[in-house]
């Protein structure tokens, strides 16, 4: 706007002056010139910013379907039942199991339950731990499973993440919140 009305206000003054030679003409002259070069460099950089943000968005929607790529891989590895894949997903979003139970419309004991064959499936001691394999799995930065050599030669299906579980270890039937 202000480099709009400098541009007026030059052309305006060498329309009525018809010189060039005027310090005031040549000193809004410069002022113009500065603005409207800001107002480019500024376009420029804000196309460019718009692009990486859109770049930015589209790596955290494809981190975001590997997560759930992820999260199924570990899921099918442990031979989870639906049920225990709703309890389990609601787990990992930090929902209680009197919340779940409700969501669900089951007992409180039957999601407890479901937690304890969860953790055991999972070789976990608890709601802690559980959530921990999945937070280790992110921050280690290998999200995508890898390629077996049977896959990269166009054979067999798509590999698991490793485990990085220890050894299974005894469940613990207490509710672990």
């Amino acid at each position: 706007m202000c480099a709009l009305f400098f541009i007026g206000d030059v052309i305006e003054d060498f329309r009525i002056d018809g010189q060039f030679d005027n310090p005031h003409l040549i000193l809004e002259s410069v002022a113009a010139a500065t603005l409207i070069a800001g107002v480019i460099f500024l376009m420029v950089e804000l196309r460019s910013l718009l692009l990486r943000m859109s770049e930015m968005q589209l790596g955290l929607d494809i981190a975001r379907g590997h997560v759930a790529e992820i999260i199924d891989a570990f899921f099918a590895e442990w031979g989870l039942t639906d049920a225990e894949r709703d309890v389990a997903i609601m787990m990992l979003k930090g929902v209680d199991n009197d919340t779940i139970a409700r969501i669900r419309k089951t007992a409180p004991g039957t999601v407890r339950a479901q937690a304890t064959r969860i953790y055991s499936k999972s070789a976990t001691d608890g709601r802690a731990q559980f959530i921990s394999l999945f937070m280790e799995e992110l921050m280690s930065g290998d999200i995508a499973p890898e390629e077996t050599a049977e896959e990269k030669s166009g054979q067999g299906s798509t590999a698991l993440p490793e485990k990085k579980t220890q050894a299974p270890k005894q469940s613990s039937t207490k509710e672990l919140t």
